[in-house]
């Protein structure tokens, strides 16, 4: 990881590399532009993938403007885009699952320690030693930072490369690696399905794609959201009840009747009104990050004894199994195609949430 504090990226000069076309941003104002990474030649365990999509997550935004810079700080130039999907054009000796012209992807991560209790049990992304993250973390092969999915061409690791199922939309299917597994992951890991009342809060990029996992899942779903315009929508998705949540007499109304609410909103707003809804032993996780703390009433936890967790994207296994499921039942995003140069225009309308439901780049218009 990066140290606190906003810092350039100090070059490293490595023999076998190649260039690539991507778009960077040369600081946390600058805006994104063209830029050149170099990229490994694949090793004997490396794939290399041809870049076709990348999805545009909420995160990128933060890192590329170093908002999270008491937490990761930012290292410039940054190139953002963790869902990646593409078409293998190489591979080493030693790869065993892919093979070129196959369909790839790669999400949030890598490469992880391999070697502590988490990466051991599948679950490289709470690695103790911490993940390398696909972009703005340490390139442990090349030094300094690792460039991410706004770029041509991307050279990983077989092991934290993903296998797309046949079918899938390629473009819609991007977004699954971040928003798909984030919200994936605690459905799965909680037992949501047939005979749960499922709330999900918000109808954005993850809230939509919990949506419809929880349904296809077989739990009966609320959805909650502070939009009016948005219940519509929602019903298409596939919610059986739709709750506008400044209606505090509805809200009032649905005290204590869920097993499970997914809550991701990223946007300061009141964690109590939704603990209110949950049956005894109930859970409410978050996936969305508000950027301050957020105060939470003891009693509201301890009366029926209920439950507040967090949750992060899944490991390579669980990612795996999601791309699976969604090849199974027909499961993607729903997206709007840019091109790069539109991506600064893209990060404004997301700030204003001015899109249904993920921005993906059509990797394209880089070439």
């Amino acid at each position: 990881m990066a140290e606190t504090g906003t810092k350039t990226r100090k070059e490293s000069h490595h023999p076998v590399t190649f260039p690539s076309k991507a778009f960077a941003a040369q600081s946390a104002t600058s805006g994104l532009g063209p830029f050149t990474v170099q990229r490994r030649t694949p090793r004997a365990e490396d794939v290399q993938i041809e870049v076709l999509y990348c999805g545009v997550c909420h995160s990128d935004l933060h890192q590329v403007r170093d908002e999270w810079n008491t937490f990761m700080a930012t290292v410039y130039p940054c190139v953002p885009g963790h869902e990646i999907i593409g078409r293998v054009v190489k591979v080493g000796s030693a790869v065993k699952k892919l093979k070129e012209g196959d369909m790839a992807a790669v999400g949030c991560m890598v490469d992880s320690c391999r070697a502590c209790a988490s990466c051991l049990a599948g679950e490289e992304q709470y690695c103790e030693n911490n993940p390398t993250l696909t972009y703005n973390g340490e390139d442990k092969v090349l030094g300094g930072v690792t460039y991410g999915g706004y770029s041509g061409s991307i050279v990983v690791d077989e092991t934290y490369v993903l296998r797309v199922p046949e079918g899938l939309d390629p473009a819609g299917a991007a977004p699954l690696l971040c928003a798909g597994i984030t919200t994936y992951s605690p459905l799965r890991h909680w037992n949501v399905g047939k005979g749960e009342k499922v709330g999900i809060v918000g109808l954005g990029g993850l809230g939509h794609m919990g949506l419809k996992f929880a349904k296809a899942f077989g739990a009966q779903v609320a959805l909650f959201t502070t939009s009016p315009h948005k219940v519509t929508d929602a019903v298409r998705l596939g919610a059986d009840e739709v709750i506008v949540s400044t209606d505090s007499a509805a809200m009032q109304k649905l005290a204590g009747s869920f097993d499970f609410i997914l809550d991701a909103v990223s946007a300061d707003h009141d964690l109590n009104a939704y603990l209110q809804l949950l049956k005894l032993n109930g859970t409410m996780t978050l996936v969305g990050a508000p950027p301050k703390p957020q105060a939470l009433a003891a009693f509201n936890l301890i009366i029926k004894r209920r439950q507040l967790a967090g949750s992060a994207i899944g490991g390579i296994r669980e990612t795996q199994e999601m791309l699976d499921f969604c090849g199974k039942n027909g499961i993607t995003a729903d997206i709007e195609l840019i091109r790069i140069q539109q991506i600064n225009e893209a990060y404004e309308r997301l700030l204003k949430g001015d899109v249904k439901y993920r921005f993906v780049i059509d990797m394209a218009s880089l070439r």
